[in-house]
């Protein structure tokens, strides 16, 4: 037996058949060990191919996801742009129409305000004329403390006490009637009592004989005279010159002498009725200051009355325009009212818009996650 160190040659025998064993024993179980290996590896390259395609997917679904949110950006982009371009035509036509309103606003105001100036310049002129009416009363005065007036007689008289006691466009100096008559003078009265005849009558012949007489027989004589020319004249006025519609029902005689109107009422006083009766008033150059008086002042009142008229009818048209200016200031006010609210939607609307590309610009794709495509398929754990 052969010895090695301290082991005989049947032990190392032995012991090298031990480990030729164990190397096959570990070779069949490193078999053993791939077979199993290749059995578990097939499932799971079948894992790995799904979830190869499961990442395809989500690549795929990113793909979309970007594209989609690239043509979000583009109809963002156009909506915002087609929004500025209809807030830019609506603006346009806002100011258009605030233009055009602003404009017709002015000429209808230019025109109002010229209307104005021309009634104030009426309304001026009628003032104008009621003034002058004034002054012309106030010239009566004068009339009164004109004594050479006075010494006239007839016609001269009386054309001078009419023209001087009563505006020009009130009377007539010889006027023909529609009988074709022609009075002294006829005074233009308003109903009632109308147009109203002046005649001049001075018996003077009759006054120098009464006044002349020495004799008890040409006193009576004179006396008799001067009643039948007084009836004779108060005759000739109430036939010729009243006139019935077409002036008063009464006329007046004009003596011009204030001596002969005394001695009628002094002596001769059924000459004064008799005048009353038939509507013939007989007046002196002071009676008929007087009267012509009292006609001015019916003139005035009347002519005040029309004045007045025109006055209150210039005034109603005044207080139309300027109801006319307030309602076209307040219709402006209105226009200029909408079309703030008008501006107001669209500064609203483009800040609105704004917001909301803002929003798109700060988009984070993990917000979209949850909604992305029903496409992608999570991942699981293997069975």
């Amino acid at each position: 037996m052969i010895t090695i160190g301290t082991h005989t040659l049947d032990q190392v025998a032995l012991i090298a058949l031990g480990i030729a064993g164990l190397v096959i024993l570990l070779l069949i179980l490193s078999i053993r060990a791939a077979g199993r290996a290749a059995r578990v590896a097939a499932p799971l390259s079948q894992q790995m191919n799904v979830l190869g395609q499961r990442v395809q997917s989500l690549s795929d679904g990113q793909q979309q996801l970007a594209g989609g949110l690239t043509h979000v950006a583009e109809a963002q982009a156009a909506s915002q742009s087609n929004m500025l371009q209809l807030m830019e035509k609506r603006l346009a036509e806002v100011s258009n129409h605030m233009n055009e309103n602003l404009q017709v606003s002015s000429r209808r105001t230019a025109h109002s305000l010229g209307e104005l100036q021309e009634r104030l310049k009426t309304i001026d002129k009628a003032q104008e004329n009621i003034t002058k009416l004034s002054g012309d009363v106030l010239s009566l005065q004068d009339i009164l403390s004109n004594k050479q007036t006075r010494g006239a007689f007839g016609e001269i008289q009386l054309n001078d006490i009419v023209s001087k006691a009563l505006p020009s466009d009130s009377f007539t100096l010889q006027h023909t009637l529609s009988n074709g008559k022609r009075a002294d003078c006829l005074i233009h009265l308003p109903n009632p009592p109308g147009p109203i005849v002046i005649d001049s009558k001075f018996p003077l012949e009759a006054y120098e004989a009464l006044r002349n007489a020495e004799t008890q027989h040409q006193l009576n004589e004179a006396a008799r005279l001067l009643r039948a020319s007084v009836k004779k004249h108060i005759k000739d006025i109430s036939e010729r010159y009243i006139i019935d519609g077409e002036t008063a029902d009464g006329a007046l005689m004009f003596l011009p002498s204030e001596a002969v109107y005394a001695e009628l009422h002094a002596n001769f006083p059924e000459l004064v009725r008799e005048g009353f009766a038939a509507r013939v008033w007989i007046v002196s150059p002071t009676t008929c200051m007087a009267t012509l008086n009292t006609m001015r002042a019916i003139l005035k009142d009347a002519r005040m009355r029309e004045q007045a008229g025109a006055i209150r009818h210039m005034l109603r048209q005044l207080h139309r325009d300027v109801e006319l200016v307030l309602e076209r200031a307040g219709k402006l006010e209105i226009h200029f009212d909408q079309a703030r609210r008008d501006v107001e939607g669209i500064t609203t609307a483009a800040e609105r818009a704004g917001k909301r590309a803002g929003k798109l610009d700060n988009f984070d794709f993990e917000e979209l996650a949850p909604d992305s495509d029903a496409r992608v398929v999570p991942l699981t754990k293997p069975d």
